[in-house]
């Protein structure tokens, strides 16, 4: 089957076994990324390699008729922070590759939230693309268990890993699967991007919890007001011990060592900076 995608590198997987399972590629759409935690060099590399139209902008209805003009038939969402126009008049088939289990955890990037919900369970889904975000009915469905001590990085491996999984599935089996996908279940929720406040540390709380923060947001980094400064984090252990200081007092610091009171015991950060990542797109802020 002849397809377009919209790709970045955490969903190249997608593309891969696609192009295992025969499927032929007709051209590549990639939206500005982060060099952070989002990349698109391998995605813009096969591009190139192959010799596809790629398109950097927002997708139009007039882009969906030229594909159609060239006799592609589906078209494949793997990352893309763009809305998709009406794709219903030009071509067969359209599916998104979701990182969540849906229907929860509907939105851009649900992977912070998981993790700081302290989720046992995640997964990817595979969906036809609707009007509505990630609504769409579900031709299948990849999931996997985490562990206490999840972090941001080991959660983005499992999941490109279930994307691979998922996308074989899929891609094998693709004509049936869309005519026996099937509608997400009741009690869908929406997740938005988080916010600056959801960012930083408050040492009121357990150590646990400022941990678990820690690993949620991974290199996006969290963020803390020490001595009236505030600091972006990449690196933090903690312990649980009794004291007797305030929580957010700095009790002790060396070279780049900072060590803070929390409410049950004490964080050691030990990389950090003056200038952190925007919220929402990862590059740093001068």
């Amino acid at each position: 089957m002849r397809f377009a995608i919209t790709l970045s590198d955490r969903f190249k997987p997608v593309l891969d076994v696609f192009l295992q399972a025969g499927w032929q590629p007709v051209k590549v759409f990639c939206t500005p990324v982060d060099h952070r935690m989002h990349h698109h060099k391998a995605s813009l590399a096969f591009a190139e390699q192959r010799k596809l139209p790629l398109q950097l902008s927002p997708m139009q209805p007039r882009d969906l008729q030229e594909l159609a003009e060239q006799g592609c038939e589906a078209l494949l969402v793997a990352s893309y922070n763009w809305r998709i126009p009406d794709w219903t008049p030009y071509l067969k088939y359209a599916v998104n590759f979701h990182p969540s289990p849906l229907p929860i955890a509907r939105g851009p990037y649900p992977q912070v939230r998981a993790l700081l919900e302290g989720h046992r369970e995640w997964g990817a889904t595979c969906h036809k693309v609707a009007a509505d975000f990630d609504t769409g009915e579900v031709l299948a469905q990849e999931r996997f268990p985490l562990s206490e001590t999840e972090s941001h990085q080991t959660l983005d491996v499992k999941l490109q890993l279930a994307l691979y999984r998922l996308s074989r599935t899929v891609a094998h089996n693709f004509e049936a699967s869309w005519r026996d996908a099937a509608p997400q279940a009741e009690g869908g929720s929406y997740w938005p991007l988080w916010s600056e406040q959801e960012r930083m540390l408050d040492f009121t709380r357990p150590v646990a919890d400022l941990q678990r923060q820690l690993r949620a947001f991974g290199d996006f980094e969290c963020a803390a007001t020490i001595n009236n400064i505030t600091i972006f984090i990449h690196r933090a252990e903690g312990w649980v011990e009794s004291h007797g200081f305030a929580p957010g007092s700095l009790i002790y610091s060396q070279a780049d060592q900072l060590l803070v009171a929390a409410s049950d015991g004490m964080l050691l950060i030990s990389e950090w900076s003056l200038y952190g990542p925007d919220a929402a797109t990862g590059r740093l802020r001068r």
